[in-house]
């Protein structure tokens, strides 16, 4: 009998995520592979503002809380500076999509030896369900009440596609975490984006798909319908580029 058991990557912490939110599991996965590998006395994780906010509470390794957005920068200077380490960042769409812009695009291009995990909910979690710039067409939140609109909000941001242009990139990929296919696919695509790092192949971003039943304003099964029906038509799961 297999008997499962909490991984030493992550405390005893009791967790602030909302009940069927999707961050518990994605921070599981994550403390999985760093265990997995053999690399938690070298991991530095870099952590955003957001609902994740609080990383350093979960993960029995060395974090770095950042500036709003900045943990692209934060984790290039860590990096460079001790490239024997493995950095990693962890960020929702509002810390990496919108005031983040600008540090994951150039920390991409620049090809730095960098893991990202990007959680994909949709909505600006932590702050009460603003629009992101994920947030889908149509979709409510409390700053677009009648639904985003293409012509006035524009179009969600395909995070994946848009870095698949660059040079510097070296892997890229979206996943899930709304079934248990999903998740097991999820610690894969997490584990090679480290195993990319310390092989020295440069910057990996994987991007998962997650539920946010609170700011969703939905049950915690209609959040996860929602992710494997209209988040999945819009964000299409897949590899977008693996050099």
């Amino acid at each position: 009998m297999t008997t499962l058991k909490r991984t030493e990557v992550l405390t005893d912490a009791q967790t602030h995520y909302c009940p069927g939110c999707g961050h518990g599991i994605a921070h599981r996965l994550v403390a999985e592979v760093i265990e997995e590998l053999g690399i938690r006395e070298k991991t530095i994780g870099t952590a955003p503002v957001g609902c994740a906010v609080l990383l350093y509470d979960y993960f029995n390794c060395d974090i770095i809380e950042c500036a709003h957005g900045r943990p692209p920068a934060v984790a290039t200077g860590i990096k460079r500076v001790q490239p024997e380490t493995v950095v990693f960042t962890y960020q929702g769409d509002g810390d990496l999509a919108a005031i983040g812009t600008a540090e994951t695009i150039h920390a991409a291009n620049r090809g730095e030896n960098l893991t990202v995990i990007f959680i994909n909910n949709a909505i600006y979690g932590m702050t009460g369900g603003q629009m992101a710039p994920t947030t889908l067409t149509g979709m409510a939140s409390t700053t677009t009440q009648s639904g985003r609109g293409e012509h006035g909000e524009g179009a969600p941001l395909k995070v994946c596609e848009l870095l698949s242009s660059l040079d510097g990139v070296c892997y890229l990929e979206r996943t899930a975490v709304s079934t248990p296919k999903d998740v097991a696919h999820t610690k894969r695509a997490i584990k090679k984006a480290f195993q990319n790092q310390i092989d020295k192949k440069g910057f990996s971003l994987v991007e998962v798909l997650s539920m946010c039943p609170t700011d969703w304003k939905l049950s915690t099964k209609k959040a996860v319908d929602f992710v494997n029906g209209p988040m999945k038509d819009v964000f299409p799961l897949g590899v977008y580029k693996d050099k």
